[in-house]
């Protein structure tokens, strides 16, 4: 039995319990989801060759500043940026460093911004140059699964329906889907249950009910889904090398379906967003 409680009455912790919010929270992630979107929206005119994640990420933190928010990861368990940015067979949580971007490679960007106590959470992928059509089918397979979840995303329906819309396409595609990492539950708390995993069975898992809020952030990779963490403790890459990629939207359970609250606001849905 799952057990959901009003999110008003419960407390600003993660303990398994699946916070049901009301209009005022909805507004708040609206809000803040939306200054999300917008910094990846402005970051399509900046990812290039020769530029490095560094600079991403600084742009990142200075988006927020000059907007009075906070980079949810900056300082998050010891984490030092304020985005993660994972190329080519990086699945997710790659570290911004000093390298520079080569044409031809491929890039997520995740970024979350913290807004009067509510979280924004979404990444996106961005092609570095021209990129092979393999890397360009990857991505468009890789969003297609995330909208394909979004669709499933309803109430009457559970989160193994969602996993299951995301699989059933993704391998039928002769892709894989990562098994290791999964979305979650978002809202005051940065990391809130329930999992969402990105593939399942439909009927199975938690029920969805309207006042749910969570993230659906799909990883696809070209070759097998086995993941492994560097000794970094953060960085995560596909054991054959594969390429992977990842988009992620945040979103709320409605009476009738769902709001995607990260939606972008200059329109922009898979590359090239220019």
């Amino acid at each position: 039995m799952n057990n959901y409680v009003d999110a008003l009455a419960a407390p600003m912790k993660n303990n398994g319990t699946i916070k049901l919010y009301g209009a005022d929270a909805f507004a708040g992630m609206r809000k803040a989801s939306r200054l999300t979107a917008q910094c990846l929206d402005e970051l399509a005119a900046i990812v290039a060759p020769g530029v490095t994640t560094r600079q991403i990420d600084d742009f990142v933190f200075g988006f927020a500043m000059d907007n009075g928010i906070y980079p949810a990861t900056l300082n998050y368990r010891g984490y030092t940026h304020s985005c993660c940015t994972s190329i080519n067979h990086v699945v997710c949580h790659g570290i911004p460093g000093d390298k520079p971007l080569r044409e031809g490679e491929i890039v997520n960007i995740d970024v979350t911004f913290v807004v009067d106590g509510w979280h924004g959470d979404s990444s996106r992928m961005y092609p570095v140059g021209e990129i092979k059509r393999s890397a360009e089918r990857l991505i468009e397979v890789t969003y297609n699964s995330l909208m394909l979840g979004i669709e499933a995303a309803k109430p009457g329906n559970h989160t193994g329906n969602i996993g299951a819309a995301i699989q059933e396409y993704a391998e039928s595609e002769r892709c894989s889907v990562v098994r290791d990492f999964c979305g979650h539950g978002v809202g005051q708390l940065f990391h809130d249950a329930p999992n969402i995993l990105h593939y399942g069975r439909p009927g199975e898992g938690v029920a969805l009910v309207p006042g749910m809020i969570f993230t659906i952030e799909p990883m696809i990779n070209l070759g097998r889904p086995g993941v492994k963490v560097l000794a970094d403790g953060w960085t995560a890459v596909t054991r054959d090398r594969s390429l992977s990629a990842q988009f992620e939207h945040t979103i709320g359970i409605t009476d009738t379906g769902c709001e995607i609250f990260t939606i972008s606001p200059a329109g922009y849905t898979i590359p090239p967003y220019l």
